[in-house]
């Protein structure tokens, strides 16, 4: 039956990348249609055909372990967080970004270009453009990296949301906790 579904996918296309797509299509489904193994566990991982898959078509660089450290584990680092603020343009979030880590508040800003907040605001829905800061930071840093970022920011009310980095690379998180202030 696999076959025959190939078959008839094959004729309905031409290109190759197509081809082994709809073959593909055609195993998955006799596969799991007889796999009883998916019905039991509802995951596609038990289907017998995902590790042939993965060996045939995953695309896997040399393992190379990357040591990951959790936060309180190591004394080389400290508590840190990512910080998310909006700013309205480029040129207001290079402003801000400057005075961030010129002021040791946070060891990099990412500024992200092209994104639309959509939010209400004094009982009307606005759509806007905006860019988004990704900030690194200590999270003892936070009260006075929002303070810096209310007196400098253009907004009334500036989003400043934080959130908790539970670990990563060990160098990364060292090089965070020597490039920020006590």
């Amino acid at each position: 039956m696999a076959s025959t579904l190939c078959c008839r996918a094959s004729l309905l296309v031409s290109s190759n990348a197509t081809r082994r797509r709809y073959q593909l299509v055609a195993l998955f489904s006799t596969l799991s249609s007889s796999s009883s193994s998916y019905l039991k566990t509802g995951c596609v991982q038990s289907l017998p055909f995902v590790r042939l898959l993965r060996s045939k078509f995953s695309i896997r660089a040399p393992d190379k372990t990357v040591p990951a450290v959790k936060m309180e584990a190591s004394s080389n680092t400290v508590p840190s967080i990512v910080v998310y603020v909006t700013v309205p343009n480029r040129d207001a979030g290079r402003k801000l970004a400057d005075s961030i880590v010129k002021e040791k508040l946070a060891a990099c800003v990412n500024i992200v270009p092209g994104v639309e907040s959509v939010y209400e605001w004094e009982g009307k829905v606005n759509r806007d453009p905006e860019e988004l800061l990704i900030i690194k930071t200590r999270q003892s840093l936070l009260p006075a990296l929002t303070e810096h970022i209310k007196a400098n920011h253009e907004y009334d009310v500036p989003e400043v949301i934080a959130l908790p980095i539970g670990g990563g690379s060990a160098e990364y998180l060292e090089w965070l906790k020597n490039s920020t202030r006590e």
